[in-house]
């Protein structure tokens, strides 16, 4: 099960579209040894979607990495390696570290995720394909990332052409709202439609992590005055993260 947002508690996972979308892709890339993208706006769940779908894998047969924003290739290289070995890189240039890559990608089958692929510019992304598509290794890349992620690739139709699963994620409208947010948290299971809507419209914008932001702040407030979810309650709430609409 994925991990929420503040360590939010009473917090339920939501079988939401893109959640059932991202668990069959990321069982397809695993599968098929190739590459997905899961990408879309901060915050709309995608960390945790992935997260969840990959839950019950062997130990060891999924490998997470991030990489600081506008890294160079030896940096990628040597951030992987440190995911995969679990010790720094050994000392060389990328070239010699890109072989000790190869070797440690073909033992065995394993998924590779970089989170916040976004940060990757069209080298260090090209870097990372070659690494998949090397004949020796064997294991499927899924790259997490904001549009900025599907930019780079759309860009590039070597890239974009090895793409065999997409997840393309985006807020909630007032529909979806309505129908999720009662489902994700016992807070909100006597609220009205017009209260659900409101928080929506002056905070959460239809964004998962607002809402889990929102929801950590609002259950304090209750559990401090001993007291049910209202509008006062929302308001207050709204105070704390610094005001309304124009905070959020």
């Amino acid at each position: 099960m994925g991990r929420h947002f503040l360590g939010l508690t009473d917090a339920k996972t939501v079988v939401t579209e893109h959640l059932v979308l991202t668990r069959h892709a990321a069982a397809d890339v695993w599968a098929s040894c190739a590459m997905g993208a899961v990408h879309g706006p901060a915050g709309s769940g995608k960390t945790f979607a992935v997260d969840d779908a990959l839950a019950g894998r062997p130990r060891g047969a999924v490998c997470w990495a991030s990489f600081p924003s506008r890294p160079t290739m030896r940096l990628v290289a040597a951030e992987l390696w440190m995911s995969l070995a679990g010790e720094p890189a050994p000392r060389g240039d990328r070239f010699s570290l890109t072989g000790r890559l190869v070797e440690e990608l073909s033992t065995c089958r394993r998924l590779v995720v970089v989170d916040e692929a976004q940060r990757l510019n069209r080298e260090c992304i090209e870097f990372l394909r070659h690494l998949h598509d090397h004949p020796a290794t064997t294991f499927g890349l899924l790259l997490i990332g904001g549009d900025g992620c599907w930019d780079v690739l759309a860009r590039e139709p070597m890239l974009r052409s090895r793409i065999y699963r997409r997840v393309s994620f985006a807020p909630m409208n007032s529909a979806q709202v309505l129908d999720v947010v009662r489902r994700f948290h016992t807070l909100y299971a006597d609220a009205s439609d017009e209260l659900i809507l409101f928080v929506d419209d002056n905070f959460a914008h239809g964004n998962f992590r607002n809402w889990a932001a929102f929801t950590r702040t609002a259950q304090s407030l209750c559990a401090r005055g001993e007291r049910d979810f209202d509008e006062d309650v929302a308001r207050n709430a709204f105070l704390l993260h610094g005001g309304g609409k124009d905070a959020a």
